[in-house]
């Protein structure tokens, strides 16, 4: 049974932290599934742009995320499910682990995707939270049209996460040994 964990937060807030410390820990059960991958490779192949500049945290991404959010949001207008689906195709082409963290879920239509696909009893959600102080610490600057858009904000009234989870200090071995139990738990 393949079990799904749906990571989300705003930006700066430590969703690719927690998704890799997480791989860790679950020690080659798990694989990463990005959202974001199949949005990016899109959009650099319709606009004949850098993928690997797209995929890093730098200024060149950041050249390019209005707009790359607008033309998202047109193709989730069409078909909700669109990158998600593209984003878990090859995650089930190599079901050799029993866990796929999707690091980067971002509107209630990405979650209920995955709970219409995998069945909500195989579908955990966690948020992670922190205060703008620390995301600003973390490199973070509000910038209007993005931060105050449905990328960043779809998700602030959602109330059917399973846990959410402060991480305005790095989120320590105790807290990580925690969620790993709450996830065998659930998925016993």
């Amino acid at each position: 049974m393949l079990k799904i964990v749906l990571i989300s937060g705003k930006r700066k807030c430590g969703k690719d932290y927690l998704s890799e410390r997480l791989q860790k820990r679950l020690a080659g059960r798990s694989q990463i599934v990005r959202i974001s991958e199949p949005i990016k490779s899109e959009w650099a192949r319709k606009l004949n742009l850098n993928l690997g500049e797209l995929l890093s945290d730098g200024p060149y991404k950041e050249k390019y995320r209005r707009d790359m959010i607008e033309w998202s949001d047109e193709v989730r207008a069409k078909d909700y499910g669109y990158f998600c689906r593209l984003a878990m195709e090859d995650a089930l082409a190599h079901q050799d682990t029993p866990y796929v963290l999707v690091s980067d879920v971002r509107r209630k239509n990405d979650i209920k995707w995955f709970r219409e696909t995998f069945s909500q009893d195989n579908v955990l959600t966690i948020r992670l939270t922190s205060r703008p102080e620390t995301r600003c610490a973390r490199g973070w600057i509000f910038t209007t049209g993005i931060d105050d858009v449905s990328s960043e904000c779809d998700l602030d009234d959602f109330d059917g996460f399973d846990f959410i989870i402060p991480n305005d200090d790095n989120l320590d071995a105790e807290a990580i040994d925690h969620l790993l139990d709450k996830l065998e738990l659930k998925y016993k």
